[in-house]
């Protein structure tokens, strides 16, 4: 039962929070966990519990494996032409955006993610499913290969079951992201929300229900990450395994994957780098990347947490960027002059203030210390906005902090900056920034990551693959064709001539 007391909220999510003990969603039926255990989940912004949640066991995992599994090899869903799969999934869509205001809503309150940011997010989830419904359309399937006295082809069939951990920061954007590619290629999907946002995906399963895609299709287990995250990663009937989330964890999932042969696509954290050259104009980028470090309070993986700046504009930057975090309104969820809300927790509270005080015992200088934020009549999870400055040694600059902590370095010229880019353990997204292209692509392709963007951070267009290298990531990118092959598993037929 919700204890929230938020004024305004809409009927359908009261309805929702306070429908008892949420279950997780198994073959197209809502349940409870098998030992009746549950948790909570609650709004950062206040910290009153939102709902009580039903945490899956790992023979609750079985089962949803075991309906997808059966699903998939019963319900017509794998062998439905593109057309007429496209076009139940095109419904899912649909119902998602007429309903946008609602998932927001609860996205928001789960999150802490300020209400334009949320609904930002569900239409992305709509717009990723209707890319890859559509793009499946175009896919043929057969392709013949000219090889002397054989018939050759290969065909591409759905592998069956597919798992998906999903993290706290982007629950029902990164459910689009991962699903979407999944289920219109035919497979069938088993999803462990994480327990600090388990609300939009359980809505979603509900849904799927509601609008005719058949039961066992779309799973959804809600649970703790070491009891149900860990058996659906380990569980040997899924096909092809999706984690989004720390490199720590990820290396688990890889390795339990690896065990049995799953082959497994993860996308992690980063210690991106924004390099910052003499020719820009100061105030533009200062406020370009202050947006950028302060967006969903800095809990975004790609995010530009190192800038580096050519020592020539140095100065006149870390005064622009100081004002301008300065002037950022921490506040609550729905308050309309809220520019940045809470973390999603008090346990990541404390990791970001922990390394903020790690950073400055190592020899950080401060020139926004940030800290704890108060905000009146709100018992949340606030911090401000911090910019630490010093030697790329530093603690602060080499790990993920993941809140709105950004770590300043000067360079001198070009092969210097390209240089300290590329010192980390990370590899997800860089950008650099200058009126000088030519040069900016070279920085651009120069920097070891998986992504670069120029004169512009956190861009992501649906065709362009996005995905990470060393510590951050394997198996692929998401978002683009490459992403749609993979959950199709490839088979060769020959006939001697």
């Amino acid at each position: 039962m919700a204890t929230t007391t938020l004024a305004n909220l809409m009927p359908e999510v009261t309805a929702f929070l306070g429908a008892g003990p949420l279950g997780g969603v198994i073959a197209g039926r809502q349940i409870a966990s098998s030992n009746r255990e549950t948790f909570t989940t609650v709004d950062p912004g206040t910290s009153e519990v939102l709902a009580e949640v039903c945490a899956m066991q790992p023979d609750d995992v079985d089962r949803a494996v075991r309906a997808a599994a059966e699903a998939f090899a019963k319900s017509g869903w794998a062998t439905l032409s593109p057309n007429d799969r496209g076009a139940m999934l095109h419904r899912l869509a649909d119902e998602v955006e007429k309903r946008k205001k609602i998932i927001a809503r609860i996205e928001a309150l789960d999150c802490g993610k300020i209400s334009w940011q949320a609904e930002g997010d569900v239409q992305n989830f709509v717009d990723t499913m209707r890319y890859f419904i559509n793009m499946a359309l175009g896919v043929q399937h057969r392709s013949a290969i000219a090889v002397a006295k054989h018939e050759a082809w290969t065909v591409r069939h759905p592998w069956g079951p597919c798992a998906f951990i999903f993290p706290w920061n982007f629950p029902f954007l990164l459910a689009g992201w991962g699903i979407a590619p999944a289920l219109a290629a035919g497979n069938t999907v088993v999803i462990k929300p994480a327990e600090d946002t388990p609300l939009s995906t359980i809505y979603l399963g509900l849904l799927a229900k509601e609008v005719g895609i058949p039961d066992g299709v779309i799973n959804v287990v809600p649970g703790l990450g070491e009891v149900t995250g860990a058996a659906l990663a380990a569980h040997p009937g899924i096909k092809r395994m999706s984690f989004t989330g720390s490199p720590e964890v990820g290396r688990w999932i890889a390795e339990a994957c690896g065990k049995n042969l799953v082959p497994v696509k993860l996308e992690l954290g980063g210690k991106g780098a924004a390099v910052i050259f003499d020719d820009v104009d100061v105030p533009q980028t200062a406020e370009k990347l202050v947006q950028a470090i302060t967006f969903h309070t800095g809990q975004v993986c790609c995010d530009a947490t190192r800038w580096l700046v050519h020592k020539r504009i140095c100065a006149p930057f870390v005064e622009a960027c100081v004002e301008r975090m300065k002037q950022v309104v921490v506040g609550y969820t729905f308050d309309s002059a809220t520019q940045m809300g809470p973390v999603v927790s008090e346990k990541q509270r404390k990791r970001v203030l922990g390394y903020l005080e790690r950073g400055r015992a190592e020899g950080a200088e401060a020139p926004l210390e940030g800290g704890e934020a108060s905000v009146p009549d709100r018992n949340g999870f606030y911090v401000k906005p911090a910019l630490l400055a010093g030697s790329l040694d530093n603690v602060a600059a080499r790990e993920e902090i993941f809140g709105p902590v950004a770590y300043l370095a000067s360079f001198n010229d070009e092969e210097e900056a390209i240089r300290m880019a590329n010192n980390t353990d990370y590899g997800l997204a860089n950008s650099v920034w200058s009126s000088d292209l030519a040069r900016a692509y070279r920085v651009a392709e120069a920097m070891v990551a998986a992504n670069s963007w120029i004169n512009a951070h956190n861009v992501f267009p649906h065709g362009v693959p996005y995905g990470g290298v060393n510590k951050s990531g394997m198996g692929g990118g998401v978002l683009s064709i490459q992403t749609l092959f993979d959950y199709w598993r490839s088979m060769s037929v020959v006939r001697p001539l």
